[in-house]
């Protein structure tokens, strides 16, 4: 199969990394890379931090030695702002490629009228995105945006969305198959994926659902998305990669050869490694507990030993502990194709600014705030 085309990036094989936070840092996006080929996004940051000089936020951008394409997400609700933080990030950091993210469904997100809310602003969307675009065509870098099918079944955004990225000059929209109101619950919906495909020239690109390579190679053939984008499905699997080139390969995808508990323990060690390098070992120790309950899911390892990684300190102290797990012990069949991450309930209420559904324009400065933090580990 042909790869990703965005603007005048090459993306050899059309699979995207969803920016996650505390998640998609420089060592995790530089363990993916090792396993497939693919766009691995920064974990988001906000605009005005940026351009403020938020030190948390500067150092959020951090690359690997070994990344030669930067790709960030950024979250912000003010035009101006997102014009600025995109020009910084294309003349100060060299990044190859950026997002805007409309899709994040977080109470304290969408209570500013940011994330998966700001897209029923239909102009404020086509603000937001002009300034983007013409911030980054100086230094030819493509902008893209994700956002999901609306705020809930009775307000939909996606079409809109879709015909405002077009007539900006996006290089392509990902849309997550699920509204802000089912969160991360229930089903992603694949048929809005393939309604949107229809309606616009630019590529589309699906979210959700997607656990194993199979999924994807579905995705693809039901919706006609030009590529995926994964986010939990990753989370304690890294080789969930490798498996994503195999199947976008022209030989196709071939037989899965499931890891063993062994070789997951190996990633394990390479995960906390990588993290150590760029944090420092106690930081990078602490990071990395929060990937042991993923990456041990399904596995027979004791609850004892399993408190001990999720309070590792060191690199010996984890190599210790990884040589107590039985290196013969098949992948647990039961673990495939089943969710990863959180999944909750549908949200019965949606937090908005007061007024927020009385117009679509959002030009008029009412209700939309500044977030400086988010706090969003499952990739909007």
């Amino acid at each position: 199969m042909t790869g990703l085309r965005l603007g005048t990036l090459d993306v050899p094989t059309p699979v995207v990394l969803a920016p996650m936070a505390g998640i998609t840092n420089a060592a995790y996006r530089r363990l993916c890379a090792e396993h497939g080929a693919g766009l691995y996004v920064c974990e988001m940051i906000t605009s005005r931090g940026l351009v403020e000089g938020d030190e948390t936020t500067k150092r959020m951008l951090v690359f690997d030695e070994a990344e030669t394409v930067r790709s960030v997400q950024l979250y912000g609700t003010d035009p101006t702002y997102v014009g600025q933080a995109t020009r910084i990030l294309c003349e100060e950091y060299g990044v190859a490629h950026v997002d805007l993210n409309f899709g994040c469904p977080v109470p304290k997100v969408t209570r500013k009228g940011g994330g998966g809310a700001l897209p029923w602003k239909r102009n404020l969307l086509g603000a937001i995105l002009e300034e983007a675009v013409a911030a980054a065509a100086p230094y030819d870098v493509p902008v893209t945006m994700k956002t999901r099918k609306g705020l809930d079944d009775d307000h939909l955004t996606f079409l809109d969305a879709g015909r405002i990225a077009q007539e900006t000059g996006v290089a392509a929209i990902a849309l997550h198959g699920r509204t802000v109101a089912q969160a991360y619950s229930g089903q992603a919906d694949w048929d809005a994926i393939g309604e949107l495909v229809a309606s616009v020239d630019i590529p589309v690109l699906g979210n959700g659902d997607i656990w194993e390579a199979a999924d994807a190679l579905r995705m693809i053939e039901e919706t006609g998305a030009a590529g995926v984008v994964v986010g939990r499905g990753c989370l304690g699997r890294p080789w969930l990669f490798r498996d994503l080139a195999a199947a976008f390969s022209d030989d196709g995808p071939g037989e899965t050869t499931l890891p063993t508990l062994g070789e997951v323990a190996a990633m394990m060690r390479r995960h906390a490694e990588l993290l150590c390098e760029h944090m420092g070992e106690e930081r990078g120790c602490k990071e990395f507990r929060k990937h042991v309950t993923w990456y041990l899911k399904g596995f027979r390892a004791g609850g004892e030993l399993r408190r001990s990684l999720g309070l590792v300190d060191s690199l010996a102290a984890l190599d210790r502990l990884l040589a107590e797990l039985d290196p013969a012990e098949p992948f647990p069949a039961s673990e495939l194709g089943a969710p990863r991450g959180r999944q909750g309930a549908p949200r019965s209420r949606i937090v908005l600014p007061e007024g927020w559904l009385d117009d679509t324009d959002g030009l008029s400065g009412g209700g939309v705030g500044v977030l400086e933090d988010v706090d969003e580990t499952t990739g909007g």
